[in-house]
């Protein structure tokens, strides 16, 4: 990389921030990454890293880390939220990295923004420069100047090669490239929690992703930290946004909505556990989604419903995608961004299309449930991982063709 070449500039130190930092580092590019936030810590319980996600991180290096934090669980089990009727399972374990060929693994978010902020820290390439927010952003031909707040009050200027803006649902990035629109509010909230594995109810036991549907609502399980907690999400339809992310949750909010829910699960509002919630949003993404050098990444240029259990994954697919078209375009960064944007677009709408018309499955009402339960039961694990081929099987296209040619 030319010694001349501005540095980039990573905006959002999150799991989707982090690893395209580490893509591009790993370049030889020069990269500093602005967090808004003062203290690096990653909000949440439980990511689910599938193998089009895991692969990436992979690929990186970072799987002797990743076995030792993350939990890979033998199965998907669904079931009846309001009888505990089983409905369907589908392998996961080996099975799915034999398909794959990368894991599917299971971890606390904190493990994991851990693992990549350690190997940030690292590379020598990257600076970090917390309690940065940045206020606006102006292209002048093929550089980026941005406009930074610290978290003292003090202005800063930045100039920059290459921008991009990985800084979640709320950029600052999204609206200083002309994108005036809000991420809508699509009507369902999530509260989660984590349980000590061996105080977990016998339903949510064992080394399973539990799944249970039911009329407006549906829940998640997995396990965390190693095995030792259980991490556990509820989603159901709820009237208004809370304004904050992981707000903590009114008790009687999860009681009432648990309440219909088999007596193991409906339990768990009995216990002392601290509920956290937060609104659920979406928002096509602009065509394009950059302006010369800027781009956006993950939330910032896609949020994604979680009902497939995905906006980690499209980030960090994001960061190997924008690499690779970096790689290939070293010298016309807009064009590389360009192609970036175009390659991501229909995979982006796809996922989010795809998560919606599952929430929609998810909380169906009779007698539609009972139709999507007889039809989900007289499915094979197998043919419903045949279902979701399409998204684990991704791979980032330049090292799929290098490996379809050398086949």
């Amino acid at each position: 990389m030319p010694q001349s070449t501005p540095p980039a500039v990573v905006v959002g130190a999150g799991i989707g921030g982090l690893t395209t930092a580490l893509l591009l580092a790993r370049q030889g590019r020069a990269v500093t990454l602005l967090e808004r936030r003062t203290t690096l810590e990653e909000a949440g319980a439980g990511i689910q890293l599938s193998p089009n996600a895991s692969r990436v991180l992979v690929a990186l290096g970072l799987a002797p880390a990743l076995t030792r934090q993350a939990v890979t669980p033998d199965e998907l089990v669904v079931r009846s939220l309001s009888s505990g009727r089983r409905l369907a399972t589908m392998p996961l374990g080996e099975t799915m990295r034999a398909r794959f060929g990368a894991p599917y693994w299971v971890i606390h978010r904190a493990d994991l923004h851990t693992l990549l902020l350690d190997a940030a820290r690292g590379e020598p390439n990257i600076r970090m420069a917390v309690g940065r927010k940045v206020t606006g952003v102006t292209v002048d031909g093929d550089k980026a100047r941005l406009a930074v707040e610290t978290a003292g009050g003090a202005s800063e200027e930045r100039e920059a090669g290459l921008v991009v803006g990985a800084d979640g649902i709320w950029s600052s990035v999204r609206p200083a490239l002309g994108d005036a629109r809000k991420p809508v509010y699509r009507g369902y909230a999530a509260w989660r929690a984590t349980i000590p594995a061996g105080e977990a109810p016998e339903e949510m036991a064992g080394n399973i992703t539990g799944l249970w549907l039911g009329r407006g609502m549906h829940l998640v399980h997995y396990p965390v930290s190693r095995g030792r907690l259980i991490n556990i999400v509820l989603v159901a339809r709820a009237e208004g946004s809370v304004s904050e992310w992981n707000s903590k949750a009114h008790e009687a909010d999860v009681a009432r909505h648990l309440a219909r829910a088999v007596p193991a699960l409906s339990a768990l509002a009995d216990r002392s556990l601290d509920w956290r919630v937060w609104s659920l949003f979406d928002l096509p993404p602009p065509r394009p989604w950059g302006l010369g050098p800027v781009t956006l990444l993950g939330d910032a240029a896609h949020p994604v419903l979680p009902f497939l259990a995905q906006g980690g994954a499209l980030a960090i697919e994001d960061a190997a995608v924008l690499a690779d078209t970096l790689a290939g375009e070293p010298n016309d960064v807009p064009a590389a961004l360009r192609a970036y944007e175009a390659a991501r677009q229909p995979r982006a709408v796809h996922v989010q299309q795809a998560a919606r018309e599952n929430g929609r499955v998810y909380h169906m009402a009779a007698p539609l449930s009972l139709m999507r339960n007889l039809v989900m039961s007289r499915l094979s694990g197998e043919a419903m991982l045949a279902r979701y081929a399409w998204l684990y099987g991704w791979e980032p296209p330049q090292r799929r063709d290098a490996r379809l040619s050398a086949a």
